[in-house]
């Protein structure tokens, strides 16, 4: 049934690349992902040259193909398209260059305003490199944002690279609020769990 709605969706909007990289994601959560490409393939393929650089290594960026997505988005990225950005960050986390990717972020909060999900991104790559005081100021500026989609996210987050730098007392009382606004998170749980015994 999903896949129904999906493709009438597409046939009112057949030039909707957000719509079809949504579909894809839907698709991917659901156990579908191989599925879902094809999706991307026949819209990359429909368009043609009609796609701009950017369309293009977003599409290649979902069907896994990162070192073409890499060459298309960086021809393309001006710095101040966070959507853009995110993507191509992502994709040299994905080719394992986490400084290339943390300087991609860096670039874009440099010059535009703050952003709740580059903010996590950025701290994420930060962790990955053991850089725990500089991913503790990015998850922060992050929150600072304020209402996002990734604010839970961001504030777990922040727990964790409280715990890495041994602040445990702060990361307990952190969590403790946190379970306050988030009581069904598992992880977080067994993550205080965890906390109470340090």
């Amino acid at each position: 049934e999903a896949i129904a709605d999906f493709e009438k969706a597409f046939s009112l909007a057949p030039d909707n690349l957000d719509l079809v990289t949504d579909a894809y994601v839907e698709m991917q959560a659901a156990g579908f992902g191989e599925e879902g490409k094809t999706y991307l393939s026949a819209f990359m393929e429909q368009k043609g040259k009609k796609l701009s650089d950017g369309e293009r290594g977003t599409l290649y960026y979902y069907l896994e193909d990162y070192q073409n997505a890499r060459t298309y988005l960086d021809g393309s990225l001006n710095g101040n398209d966070a959507e853009k950005s995110l993507i191509l960050g992502q994709t040299y986390e994905k080719l394992g260059d986490l400084n290339y990717a943390a300087g991609v972020y860096q670039t874009y909060l440099n010059g535009n305003e703050p952003n709740a999900a580059i903010y996590n991104n950025l701290g994420m790559c930060l962790v990955k490199q053991e850089k725990y005081d500089e991913a503790l100021e990015a998850f922060e500026a992050g929150i600072a944002v304020g209402g996002s989609d990734y604010l839970q996210e961001l504030q777990y987050n922040r727990i964790v690279a409280n715990e890495y730098l041994g602040n445990f007392s702060q990361a307990k009382s952190l969590m403790e609020e946190y379970l306050q606004t988030y009581p069904d998170d598992a992880k977080a749980k067994r993550e205080y769990e965890f906390l109470q015994t340090r």
